[in-house]
């Protein structure tokens, strides 16, 4: 049956049994077979009982459940609402609210919200691989709409090109293949050109606008440049695939989320970027298999999520 879950439906229909959980979960962690967390070694043992396994070995935390190491550690609430929030989250094109989860499993909005960014944790797809080919590079700002403020308001803090107050963000799109993101501090022409060297391979075909901060990549990169003023496609020769991302980031942001503090903007853009980078090939089960698959060795606690620092403060509002 796992093989054929395609709908939500079919999803809170499969995972209300507790043991299609844990063996979903354990196929997709283990598909060797079950080896301990701390040592890994496969002498383990399960007990149905406890809904645990026990190493064989004598070291601190033998005793292990399918949570352990993961994002799930540590968390009270049973699989089936995991699995469904996770279904939501990875599926849902233009995000889920935490309010939208605390209603649909039955959770205080609180729990809903940390879940939502535990499982954006395991939709970070980071990559040692340099992007190749044709890569398309641009950046944007996140912020409130200025028509929104107040005019006094918007006189104060919308000067120039607009960008102040708002969060600068970069994006590489390989053609054919996923994109990536990244909070940047400014868009001064250090900060773009090593952003750009970090992430792309030397020699691939590098489309960005005409700003002036990317001049200076053509020994390194074959760098075309499209003026928007001008035009937007010349040939090959455009971003709008990045463009695309763009608007769909910020759809999400404004349209499900309202308001995100900068803090946590790097995990909404991991959600969207996941999503976009397998919205081809996957349908909505073999995307939620493969988020299952990267939950494993990443770990979230509230304080983390809320900036709270050693001495209890909470570093962010």
């Amino acid at each position: 049956m796992e093989n054929e879950l395609k709908t939500l439906q079919d999803a809170i229909i499969y995972f209300s049994n507790p043991v299609n959980c844990r063996e979903y979960v354990v196929a997709r962690r283990w598909a060797d077979g079950v080896t301990c967390p701390t040592c890994g070694s496969l002498s383990v043992k399960f007990s149905e009982k406890h809904n645990r396994w026990q190493c064989a070995s004598h070291h601190a935390r033998r005793q292990f459940t399918v949570k352990t190491g993961t994002i799930f550690e540590d968390s009270p609430l049973g699989l089936d609402k995991w699995l469904c929030a996770m279904w939501q989250v990875v599926n849902c094109k233009n995000g889920v609210s935490s309010y939208e989860v605390h209603r649909a499993i039955g959770v205080t909005q609180k729990t809903a919200w940390f879940m939502d960014h535990r499982i954006r944790l395991a939709l970070r797809m980071g990559s040692f691989e340099k992007l190749s080919g044709e890569v398309e590079v641009d950046e944007t700002f996140i912020g409130g709409l200025a028509r929104n403020m107040h005019k006094e308001k918007r006189e104060a803090r919308i000067t120039g090109t607009g960008g102040k107050d708002k969060t600068p963000v970069m994006g590489f799109l390989q053609r054919g293949g996923q994109v990536q993101t990244e909070v940047i501090p400014n868009r001064k022409k250090q900060t773009l050109h090593g952003m750009v060297k970090g992430r792309v391979a030397a020699g691939a075909a590098l489309y960005t606008d005409a700003l002036a901060s990317y001049e200076g990549l053509d020994g390194e990169f074959f760098h075309q440049v499209v003026d928007h003023a001008v035009e937007y496609v010349r040939g090959r020769v455009h971003t709008n695939g990045l463009e695309n991302f763009w608007s769909l980031v910020k759809r999400g942001l404004k349209g499900t989320y309202v308001s995100v503090a900068p803090f946590h903007l790097a995990h909404y853009l991991d959600e969207q970027a996941f999503r976009y980078s397998n919205r081809k090939d996957m349908n909505d089960g073999e995307r939620f298999d493969l988020a299952v698959r990267q939950i494993v060795g990443k770990r979230l606690t509230y304080s983390e999520l809320i900036g709270k620092n050693q001495d209890g403060q909470t570093c962010i509002n």
